[in-house]
Order: C-alpha cells, then sequence, then structure tokens
C-alpha cells in the first residue's frame, strides 16, 4: 500500500513541475485526507490550510532573507518538485509512550537560488522548514514565518512577562507567564508572545503553533502579524556583546546586538514550523509532533542508562524541615535528612539547588564549607539514591567539559541548568552542546531558566526536562496568581511542546479565598487530589516532590501513592478535556494505568470511558476530594473499588478540584 501511494503522489509532483499548471501550486493532502495544505510559488511562496475544507489559515507567506542580499522565497524560480509518502514508527526513549506513528506526506520543493522548501502533512498537523544547499557560509538576515488567519480568531497568548521593556529587551525573559485569551485583533503590540501559542478555529478546532528541531537557529517568538488577523514568527538577532550579570553573576547579559539573527554553515537544516490541529481539545494532550519532527542522536548513542524518576527538592520548601535536632539550611545534615527520606520511599533522586556552590563567584569548583559534597554521594549510594547538582548558565558554560568529567567521576548523576533566560543562537548551541557533554560522561540534564522544548530530549535523551513554564514556585510569592486555571490550561499548549518541570506536590493546600503567597512555608491553589493528580496529567520524566521531607512523613497515605507513580510511560490516552476549564490523562506503565483529572475552580462531575482497559477484571485504588474539601483543600478520600464491567466510572471534584486513580488488573 504504501508503495502505491508513493507512485500516484510522486505522478501528482511531475505534473506539477512539468508545468502542467502555470501557477506552480501544489496541493499536499493529509495521509487521512482531511487536512490538506496548498502552496504556491510565485513572486512570493505562500502556503494556505484546510481542514475538512474548513479553511484554518489563508495564503501565508515564507521567505528566508540572507544579509548578502539572497533570498529564499521572494521572485523564486522553481527548479524541481517531489511529494513522497513516509510510515514508519519510532521508538521513543525517554517519553508518555513507547511508540509513535511517524506517517505523513511530503512535499519537496528544490529552487534555483540554493535552498529547498519542505512541507509534511500529518493527520494531526503541519509543518514546513527551510533547508539549505549552498556550499559556504552565510548569515541570515530574518526569517518570514506568518500566520494568516481567515477571521478574528480569540488566540491564547503567553506574552513575554516584561511588558515594560522595549521589544529587543523582551529577548531575554525567562518564558514563564499565564494566558491572555483574546482576540487576534487585541494582540499587545509592545509586547512579544513566546511559543507555543493556540488560535481557536471554526467548529471547535484548535491550531497550536510552536516549532521543533531547533538546533543552530534562534527561536521563534510570535508578534502581531503585518495583516489583519495575523501573527508572525520575530528571532533575537545574533547578541554582539554579552557581560556576566544579573542573578547572583549568572547570566549573560546582551547589551548589543549584530544586524542578522543566525550564522549557518553552507547546507543547512532550519528549525520546523509546526502548526498543530486538533479537532477535540483533550487530543492537543497527547500531540507527538515536537518529538517526531526532530533529529534523532546523531551519534546512534546508547542512552539506555539514562534512569528517569522522582526527585525530592530543596529550593520551593526553602530547605524548610523540622522535628530535627539540627540546623537545617544548605549542609551535610539537611541533606542527609533528604537522602534518608528519598531512600526509605523509594525516590531516585535528591537535588542540591542553589547553594552548594560559592555565590556570586560563578564557579562550580567551588564548594561552601557546609557541604562536604563527596561525603553526600557515598551517603547516598550507600542508601540507593543518586544527586543531582543545580549550575548557573555563566558557571557551567565557563568548562562545560570540566565541570561534567570532574562530577561524573564523583558520582554526580545529573545537572539542573539554570537562568539561560534567551533563545538566540548562542544559547540555542549551549543546550546542544551541554546536552552532548553531559551524554558523554552519562548525566541527565535538566534546563531551568528556559525556552520551552523543541524535541532536543529525542536528539539527545539525556535531556530529560524542561521548565519554561508558570510552575508552583510561583506560590512563593505571586499572591494574584490564578494557578488552578493556568493547570487546565498547560496541558493543552505547553505541553504539547514536551515534558516541564513544574514542580508539584504540595501538602499544604488552599481554596481559593485561604490562598495566599508565602515564601518560606508555600501552599498550593486547590485541593491535595489535585497535586496527586498532576504527576499523571503533566508529562515529567524527572518530577519533583517539592515539598519538604517533614511534611511528607506527616502524610505518608498521599507519599506513598506519589512516589510509586512511574514518570516515563508504555501508553498515554486522552480521555477528555476543555481548554481552561478540566482535562483527564491516562497512561500505562507495564500492566498499571493511572489516570487523573483537574478541573478549574468549578466543582464538577465526569463520566469516564475506561474502555482502553480491554477485558478482563480490574480492581483500583482512588483518591478523591474529600466532603469538606471546598472548605479544606488538603481533605481527601481514598477508597478501593471494582472497575464496573461496562467501564464507566462517574467522577467528582470540589472547586479547584483533582482525582486519581491506580489500575491493576486482578
Amino acid at each position: 500500500m504504501k508503495i502505491v501511494r508513493f507512485f500516484i503522489l510522486f505522478a501528482i509532483a511531475i505534473a506539477y513541475s512539468s508545468g502542467i499548471y502555470a501557477e506552480k501550486s501544489f496541493v499536499l493532502p493529509s495521509p487521512d485526507g482531511k487536512l490538506t495544505v496548498s502552496v504556491a510559488v510565485d513572486k512570493n511562496i505562500t502556503y494556505s490550510v484546510k481542514h475538512e475544507g474548513v479553511v484554518l489559515l489563508e495564503a501565508s507567506p515564507v521567505s528566508m532573507t540572507l544579509a548578502n542580499g539572497v533570498s529564499f522565497g521572494k521572485n523564486p524560480h522553481l527548479k524541481s518538485s517531489l511529494i513522497r509518502e513516509t510510515n514508519e514508527t519510532i521508538q521513543a526513549a525517554v517519553y508518555k509512550k513507547n511508540t509513535i506513528s511517524n506517517h505523513y506526506n511530503e512535499l519537496t520543493l528544490a529552487f534555483k537560488e540554493g535552498f529547498q522548501l519542505l512541507f509534511r502533512a500529518y493527520d494531526d498537523g503541519l509543518s514546513w522548514r527551510f533547508v539549505s544547499t549552498l556550499k559556504t557560509p552565510f548569515e541570515v538576515a530574518d526569517e518570514e514565518a506568518s500566520f494568516n488567519f481567515p477571521a478574528d480568531n480569540k488566540a491564547y497568548i503567553p506574552y513575554v512577562n516584561a511588558s515594560n521593556k522595549t521589544l529587543e529587551q523582551q529577548f531575554s525573559n525567562s518564558f514563564e507567564n499565564t494566558y491572555a485569551h483574546i482576540p487576534l485583533s487585541t494582540f499587545d503590540e509592545k509586547r512579544l508572545a513566546f511559543a507555543p501559542v493556540l488560535v481557536e478555529g471554526e467548529g471547535g478546532r484548535k491550531i497550536c503553533i510552536t516549532e521543533a528541531d531547533l538546533l543552530h537557529y534562534p527561536g521563534m517568538f510570535l508578534y502581531k502579524g503585518d495583516a489583519a488577523n495575523s501573527l508572525k514568527g520575530v528571532f533575537a538577532p545574533y547578541p554582539k556583546d554579552i557581560v556576566q550579570g544579573g542573578h547572583n553573576m549568572l547570566q549573560g547579559l546582551v547589551k548589543s546586538r549584530e544586524s542578522y539573527i543566525a550564522k549557518a554553515n553552507g547546507k543547512t537544516n532550519f528549525p520546523w514550523r509546526v502548526i498543530i490541529v486538533a479537532t477535540e481539545d483533550k487530543d492537543l494532550t497527547n500531540s507527538d509532533m515536537v518529538y517526531r519532527l526532530a533529529s534523532p542522536n546523531p551519534e546512534k548513542a546508547d542512552f539506555s542508562w539514562i534512569k528517569p524518576g522522582k526527585v525530592a527538592w530543596d529550593w520551593w520548601n526553602d530547605w524548610n524541615i523540622y522535628n530535627v535536632d539540627f540546623k537545617s539550611g544548605v549542609n551535610n545534615d539537611t541533606y542527609k535528612y533528604y537522602i534518608d527520606f528519598a531512600s526509605k520511599e523509594g525516590i531516585e533522586y535528591v537535588i542540591l539547588d542553589e547553594g552548594w556552590a560559592v555565590n556570586l563567584k560563578a564557579d562550580l569548583f567551588q564548594i561552601v564549607p557546609e557541604i562536604n559534597l563527596q561525603e553526600l554521594v557515598d551517603y547516598a549510594k550507600s542508601k540507593n539514591v543518586s544527586l543531582i547538582l543545580w549550575a548557573g548558565y555563566w558557571a557551567i558554560n565557563r568548562d562545560i567539559e570540566g565541570v561534567c568529567r570532574h562530577y561524573s567521576e564523583m558520582g554526580i548523576k545529573g545537572f539542573k541548568v539554570d537562568f539561560m533566560d534567551r533563545d538566540d543562537q548562542p544559547i540555542v548551541e549551549f543546550y546542544a552542546e551541554v546536552a552532548r557533554i553531559a551524554a558523554k560522561y552519562h548525566l541527565l540534564v535538566d534546563f531551568h531558566g528556559a525556552y520551552k522544548p523543541t524535541g532536543l530530549q529525542r536528539t539527545y535523551p539525556n535531556v530529560i526536562n524542561f521548565e519554561g513554564v508558570y510552575g508552583l514556585e510561583q506560590m512563593k510569592w505571586d499572591a494574584k496568581a490564578d494557578q488552578v486555571t493556568y493547570d487546565v490550561t498547560i496541558p493543552f499548549i505547553r505541553m504539547a511542546a514536551g515534558p516541564f518541570d513544574y514542580t508539584q506536590g504540595a501538602m499544604k493546600n488552599a481554596t481559593k479565598g485561604n490562598y495566599r503567597a508565602v515564601y518560606n512555608e508555600p501552599m498550593s491553589q486547590g485541593t491535595r487530589c489535585r497535586q496527586l493528580a498532576e504527576y499523571v496529567i503533566f508529562e515529567s520524566p524527572l518530577n519533583m516532590l517539592c515539598d519538604n521531607p517533614s511534611n511528607y512523613m506527616a502524610e505518608p497515605e498521599c507519599t506513598r501513592f506519589i512516589a510509586e507513580i512511574p514518570t516515563v510511560w508504555d501508553e498515554t490516552v486522552a480521555l477528555n478535556g476543555k481548554v481552561g476549564e478540566y482535562v483527564t490523562i491516562a497512561r500505562r506503565k507495564g500492566d498499571t494505568w493511572y489516570a487523573g483529572s483537574l478541573t478549574n475552580w468549578t466543582p464538577r462531575s465526569l463520566e469516564l470511558d475506561l474502555s482502553f482497559l480491554g477485558k478482563g477484571d480490574f480492581e483500583a485504588v482512588i483518591f478523591r476530594d474529600g466532603a469538606n474539601a471546598d472548605r479544606a483543600a488538603r481533605d481527601y478520600h481514598v477508597e478501593n473499588i471494582t472497575i464496573p464491567s461496562d467501564r464507566k466510572l462517574k467522577i467528582e471534584m470540589a472547586s479547584g478540584g483533582g482525582w486519581v486513580i491506580k489500575i491493576k488488573k486482578k
């Protein structure tokens, strides 16, 4: 079937390129035929998109301008075209499922100016990328990536959280913010937005814009487009002058920029521009588009050594343990306490966050006198626990190889790298370099102060997590946050790009009226069961337990349940969901299923269809909101049930609530 399909499409491509269609227009269907990408080559190159005949994007120009004046896309001279079909299975290393279907039709347009333009149509989205076939290095002055919508659709816009800065200054940011749900026409022209961005289409369709395979190029911001009802890509110019500064002298501050956005070495694959299309909101929570489009590891290295898992985390709870006979803080006694807790609960890692290295030195070889790191490594090993170290960008970038070699030999298992806070080309290349060198020394990497994932976790599976999310840390200082609504929005938008280090697990929980921001004894918004369910809902292969061991020890039932939940999965099923309102996801590891559900501030009753379980009798343990969870958010109830034979299960959630189940065959 694949061969027949290929030759039919190939014949169509020959007809187009031989001049039968003088307009040089191409129609690329998805494998199921429901999604079509129309590409027109004239004075400009434009693409448009339909789904089941409904226009999602009108003619939108794409081009790339080189610093020497050459244009990829303006007045182009088409040389050849080819359409082919690919239908394969990707084996995922550290992911939300074991295998991924990679079935698409691809259009390759080759041009005399020394470039190709590739379009891919999947059943659940489309993508395009430029490919340079030039033989000599060049600089990219700018890229035109436009998204022209047919109407003034509403969109979920994550603005850069720097409204008082110029657009150029906004290129330096932490990629953390909530969403403005607004019509495209009201996009704030004083602000950039970072991807992914979600746009509402006709008939309940959703269009999610992001990018993939970003390795040697600046990341894409989104801004108000030149046409009505339009968005366009914006890219940070290449840094010219960078100085050390910022948070504890750990950031690179850009003082001036070049007139171009990127340097390229002749033959170059540029990033994929990605448009995910969903007819049901829930399908966004299980998208594989970014992972599919990312490059596999270039060395075809063995990554079987990677050990995903949970992390007992120190920073969110401010090392605020109690019922001990020593002064808690950044010292060996405190970390041994964390290690003992992790060992008892079967938690794989303990992290030493900011504070273990001497402050303001940006030198990872200078350790504070209160820490004997080798002693901690040895103690953790004796308890079957491993250690991860926090590292600021400037400090690790001084000697990536030396730092990775030294701490790998000591027995450290990974780094949490923080405060990049940019996505211009040098920073993007820094990510790939850290990933490559860390893999060489069998070290995990968790990027914080980071832009959204673009598939680096496929290229280097030791890159096990990313921040780029307005996570639970905000509860330490943001008194006005609406984290509950955000929690039921990010699974459909930010999580479509890949995993995130949200850092859930709070044992102090607050209703909407009781919440307050407390830095050293923080609480979460919403119920206790909400925190438990987030371990299933949120994709996070390296998953923090944010609260302190003392609080967890006081809640053994919840702690035991959290510690048992896997962090990577064999299968994922999206059960239901509506952006900003509720979401339910089921995930399988081996023969055990977990399902979690979250609601916004509206109490909610749902009926779940568990037919994915298949035949057999199943038993389950459920954690659900207690009868008084609307007043005391920590209130919960645990019960054991038999899954009904009709596979229908009714659940109820309190305001800001959650629900989670563990299912096994009898």
